[in-house]
């Protein structure tokens, strides 16, 4: 299948454009910089360029464009940075797909699950409403871009991800070395819902969202949710540490700013949609979870 993928430079991307290849896909990444060979193409999404031409016989595509939400202080300049990067390539690419003769059969949409916000015990499947919040807003418009692909009769999923476990980056990335030294513990009371999946069960989940005649949103999480404290204390036990430490609010809101308050958000989501479609997840709960990300 020839697969076209933005945002393949990131935590998610570089392993999943490693999978594709494996499964001997013919994969073209969309790159901002000058293409360095026949599998690039160069597009800007500032402006909404991108050759058409560049794209013919693409029968998939794949988008997880978008600047980190924790790389940097959400000040009000980088706060329309997390917006106009989701919003400009959505748009420029579901445009673009939209005008292909054949069109593709698929169109894999970046999202996330800080759309449903701050939703303390309520157990949240894709049936789900959107919730209040910075995050819950710009992700809602994320998926809104789409819709020329979806309006073309393309199907769109749309890629609901949790806290990706990965020792490379993200959340547990920062937590991982923490952990490691014995320092690591609950953030504020631990009592929130933290909605996770292993990097292993999300790559598999985009590749089973490629083939399967799945349309929506999709939450991309493990089936079993737990609060922070279960998490860290499950941290904790996979790593031989302890896990007696914690992190007041106010210690995060100095350190991360607006982001404190998603970080703290209580989201306890579930894949009811992957399940029903007959998922299999490696890292069904979080003991599981734990000790790969130990060992990873």
């Amino acid at each position: 299948m020839k697969v076209v993928v933005c945002g393949a430079s990131g935590l998610i991307g570089v392993p999943l454009l490693e999978r594709l290849r494996a499964d001997r896909h013919d994969v073209v990444q969309l790159v901002r910089r000058p293409a360095r060979g026949p599998d690039e193409v160069t597009w800007d999404p500032a402006t909404g360029r991108l050759d058409r031409r560049a794209l013919a016989g693409v029968e998939a595509a794949i988008n997880l464009s978008g600047a980190g939400v924790g790389d940097k202080r959400w000040t009000p300049e980088y706060k329309e940075v997390i917006r106009r990067s989701r919003i400009d390539t959505t748009l420029t690419l579901a445009g673009a797909l939209a005008e292909l003769e054949p069109r593709p059969k698929v169109f894999l949409q970046g999202s996330g699950i800080g759309i449903y916000g701050e939703r303390g015990d309520e157990v949240l499947t894709e049936a789900a409403v959107p919730g209040q919040g910075f995050l819950a807003e710009v992700v809602t418009d994320w998926e809104a871009a789409a819709r020329p692909a979806v309006d073309a009769g393309i199907r769109v999923a749309y890629l609901r991800s949790g806290l990706v476990m990965t020792p490379k980056g993200g959340a547990f990335g920062r937590l991982l070395p923490l952990f490691k030294l014995g320092l690591g513990g609950k953030l504020g009371r631990g009592s929130m819902w933290w909605s996770w999946i292993t990097l292993p069960d999300e790559i598999g989940a985009i590749m089973f969202l490629l083939e399967q005649d799945v349309a929506g949103p999709v939450n991309l999480t493990g089936p079993a949710p737990v609060t922070n404290a279960t998490m860290t204390a499950s941290l904790g036990r996979a790593l031989r540490r302890p896990a007696v430490f914690f992190v007041p609010p106010f210690a995060l809101r100095a350190a991360l700013g607006g982001f404190t308050e998603e970080v703290l958000a209580s989201q306890r989501v579930t894949p009811q949609t992957l399940l029903d479609a007959g998922f299999t997840f490696k890292h069904a709960d979080v003991d599981a979870a734990s000790r790969w990300l130990a060992t990873a």
